[in-house]
């Protein structure tokens, strides 16, 4: 028994490499051939997806056959342009539709103002506000006017405000000879001005304006401040004004009894005393015709006499006007002489 049993675990022993042997054998074909059938199934399905996207070529390629062949221009838009312009080129359109709207229905100016109140608060709140204003040379001008003048506001921003700007609009009005803007960072500005002056009033058409002595027109007369300024009258009278008035003060018995001088035919002046006495004078050598007046008048007392009008354009005779009362008075005292010169013949 023991024997027996000997020789069947040695037969078994023997046995079963070859078994293991034969199991890996067929696990072996048993792979290689789920391997070939995944091959088989990969070329199947390439093979399918390689015929649709044939067909879908030849649906596009019949597709582009069939399209109109676009204009030449078109063409060589398409062809030549990057691409993407397009895409700009419509919001260019959409920009300047909205600019011309903007221009055409008269907001340009409500835009532009919008957009440098924008920028003026992001530079106040970045620390560039306007916390200091020195003006310097003003007379006549408050500084909320030369302010306004300049166009500088509450919301002025001194990163953004255009100094060149401001000067220009400063030397603009009429007030202001010359002016100097500077920006003193973070929050300063400093205007240095040359303010004209107040030189005369001058009346022409019906107009009373105050002049300075280049001849400007400062301002219509309104206020009574400037009511001490000499007149002058008449068509080109603001520009001679100064020359002629500078020759008139060097005869102050002349000067100081002269309510207006009056430009006659932008050639020559006449002047009208306080108590309505013209003096017509010449066009050539109005200083020797002062100076005669100046001499006749501490002479003879020539203004106290009652006369209306003395013409000096004759460079060889003064005529006198007498008023009415004396021309009549006049008249009377030669009537009177010639009774008596009669009656002393009878």
């Amino acid at each position: 028994m023991d024997g027996a049993g000997s020789l069947t675990r040695s037969l078994f022993r023997s046995l079963r490499p070859q078994a293991d042997l034969k199991a890996a054998a067929i696990g072996a074909v048993v792979l290689l051939r789920e391997w070939v059938q995944d091959k088989r199934l990969e070329r199947v399905h390439g093979a399918r997806a390689a015929a649709e996207e044939k067909i879908k070529t030849k649906a596009r390629a019949k597709a582009v056959i069939e399209r109109e062949p676009p204009p030449r221009l078109v063409a060589l838009v398409e062809r030549y342009l990057p691409r993407r312009v397009g895409i700009s080129m419509t919001v260019l359109l959409l920009i300047g539709s909205c600019g011309f709207g903007i221009v055409k229905g008269g907001h340009l100016q409500d835009f532009i103002t919008a957009v440098n109140d924008t920028r003026n608060a992001l530079a106040n709140s970045a620390g560039f506000r306007i916390t200091s204003v020195v003006i310097n040379g003003r007379k006549q001008l408050s500084q909320d006017e030369i302010l306004a003048i300049g166009g500088v506001s509450g919301r002025s921003s001194l990163l953004f405000l255009d100094a060149d700007a401001v000067r220009d609009k400063l030397k603009a009005n009429p007030w202001i000879a010359d002016a100097t803007v500077l920006k003193l960072y973070p929050g300063q500005l400093m205007i240095e001005l040359t303010e004209r002056k107040a030189f005369a009033l001058w009346q022409e058409a019906g107009r009373l304006s105050v002049i300075a002595d280049d001849g400007a027109v400062l301002e219509p007369y309104v206020s009574r401040r400037f009511l001490s300024l000499p007149l002058v009258v008449g068509k080109g009278a603001e520009t001679q004004a100064r020359d002629f008035l500078a020759l008139l003060a060097r005869y102050p018995q002349v000067n100081s009894i002269t309510k207006a001088a009056i430009f006659v035919g932008e050639r020559r002046w006449n002047l009208r005393l306080k108590d309505g006495l013209d003096i017509r004078l010449p066009e050539q050598d109005v200083g020797n015709a002062l100076a005669t007046l100046s001499r006749l008048d501490k002479e003879d007392k020539l203004f106290s006499r009652d006369i209306v009008a003395v013409d000096l354009r004759l460079p060889d005779r003064l005529v006198v006007q007498l008023s009415e009362d004396a021309a009549k008075a006049r008249d009377d005292l030669f009537k009177d002489k010639k009774k008596k010169k009669a009656g002393d013949a009878a």
